[in-house]
């Protein structure tokens, strides 16, 4: 876990397979009516928290699937810091994920495909932690038309 140079060595075929993860989870949102964002966290080569969106589940506009991994990650961890992990997740976090994710000190977030409408990169562009990297684009299409999917069978 003391590895400073995580990001260094995490390769575009382990981007691909993490986020097929989220994928997953992503999926089970849309299986329960949710909308469907997926997000798993990774140290070293083993995922330590996922999550799903689960804010009609709930009743509660904070159960992000963001969020939920955060917390999911923190309790395998024993601690509220991930310096040390990855957050995979199928859309752009929003401003209150992306505040999340700062706190905790993720230190590299890769997503799907980009939210236009609530992306943190419009609108808060700066929360995440100052060293944390970002992937973006990873598996876009198959995050897109998902998200599409969804929203079509809603009109």
């Amino acid at each position: 876990m003391n590895n400073p140079s995580l990001a260094s060595h995490i390769s575009l075929s382990d981007d691909l397979r993490y986020m097929q993860f989220a994928l997953s989870e992503a999926k089970k949102a849309y299986a329960m009516g949710e909308v469907p964002v997926g997000c798993v966290i990774v140290a070293g080569e083993q995922v330590v928290g996922r999550g799903h969106n689960l804010t009609e589940t709930l009743s509660d506009v904070t159960a992000h699937a963001e969020m939920q991994a955060i917390t999911a990650a923190a309790n395998t961890l024993g601690g509220k810091y991930l310096s040390q992990c990855t957050l995979y997740v199928t859309v752009e976090p929003c401003v209150m994920c992306a505040g999340a994710i700062g706190w905790s000190q993720i230190r590299r977030v890769v997503y799907g495909t980009a939210d236009e409408k609530r992306g943190f990169t419009i609108f808060a562009p700066n929360a995440l932690h100052p060293k944390c990297t970002i992937s973006a684009g990873i598996l876009e299409t198959e995050c897109r038309e998902l998200m599409q999917s969804f929203f079509a069978k809603k009109r």
